[in-house]
């Protein structure tokens, strides 16, 4: 049988020809965090992996988005307050005189998973810094399977490591040729709670000023899948690239979760706690089940007074941006996007 993407008359037609040989997968329920890392874990060592893993290699990401013409350095920082290091991917457009924006870039992964140094997101980092911005993209501690940090650990990890990251590129904006002006948070899925919960804590810390604003991509909010009538759970189920695809909270931080923690789980964030945020942009893709969690933040967002814009990808699945390969086109006019809005 094939697979939802394939199924689906909705999507680009791109789109399910690069995933056509990825077979059909059925959500499952996972509870525990030691249940769901070793779910995780016994997935990449599945026949699954390989075959994504074909598909990977036989996209050309240089073609796609060249390292010609950047700058590409690894800093390793000291993250606060465990001690621990973390790895920043910095991408700096050449030949540039002067300060550039910055776009501080989160992975997807659902904070559990993926790197900023896979083949993919290592290309959407060079498509984005072409469009005139220095790029830093941080790999955090994942909550199950490593990225280039070789230890994991759940929430207030990775959230941790993400502010330690932001706060030295806030200390070394000269060296790295920022505007520190102009410095905006982004990120994708899990990327995306990691921006929305970072400026969460920032606005508990009086720390709002060290950004202009967050462009969140298809960001995974809420810690479960609510699977009611009419939901996009319900609409989009199965239309997702698949990790673990649970029905519920991810090794991240089921505990937090169980508490409503806004810091692990922004979908817990109520409107006073997003009062007084900086601008946020949204961008959702209409075929991935995580479409209300974009669109519910973005009116909560309006009733809290927050100077937000929220646009929708049609014919996309969850992620399609950040892949770069399916759709560079689209993947393009969304990074020019993001580099917009940190000039405004």
């Amino acid at each position: 049988m094939s697979n939802p993407i394939v199924r689906d008359p909705r999507i680009d037609p791109r789109i399910k020809a690069l995933f056509a040989e990825l077979p059909d997968g059925g959500a499952r329920r996972v509870e525990e965090r030691d249940l769901l890392i070793a779910a995780m874990r016994r997935y990449a060592e599945s026949p699954r992996v390989p075959t994504f893993a074909t598909i990977l290699a036989k996209q050309d990401f240089e073609a796609l988005a060249s390292s010609s013409g950047l700058a590409i350095t690894t800093r390793t920082v000291t993250s606060d307050p465990d001690g621990n290091t973390i790895n920043l991917q910095v991408i700096r457009p050449e030949g540039t005189t002067g300060n550039l924006p910055c776009v501080y870039y989160i992975h997807g992964g659902g904070m559990a998973a993926m790197s900023c140094y896979d083949p993919s997101y290592s290309a959407w980092g060079r498509m984005i810094a072409h469009q005139g911005a220095v790029v830093v993209m941080v790999d955090f501690r994942n909550a199950a399977v490593p990225s280039s940090v070789p230890e994991t650990a759940p929430y207030p990890a990775g959230l941790n490591d993400c502010l330690s990251g932001l706060a030295w590129v806030r200390d070394n904006t000269g060296e790295l040729g920022i505007d520190a002006s102009r410095v905006v948070v982004s990120g994708d899925s899990g990327g995306g709670n990691l921006a929305l919960a970072m400026a969460l804590k920032l606005k508990r810390i009086d720390g709002l000023e060290a950004i202009r604003g967050l462009y969140l991509l298809c960001p995974y909010l809420r810690g479960e899948w609510a699977d009611a009538e009419g939901s996009s759970v319900r609409t989009n189920n199965g239309i997702l690239i698949d990790m673990v695809n649970d029905n519920g909270p991810l090794a991240y931080g089921i505990e937090a979760f169980r508490q409503g923690d806004p810091l692990a789980w922004p979908g817990f964030a109520t409107v006073a706690d997003l009062e007084g945020l900086p601008p946020v942009k949204i961008n959702i893709n209409e075929c991935d089940p995580l479409v209300d969690d974009g669109t519910d933040l973005y009116r909560k967002l309006l009733e809290a007074g927050v100077s937000a814009r929220c646009r929708i990808a049609t014919g996309t699945i969850h992620a399609t941006e950040p892949f770069v390969a399916p759709c560079p086109d689209i993947s393009r006019d969304l990074a020019r996007d993001i580099v917009a809005f940190a000039r405004e």
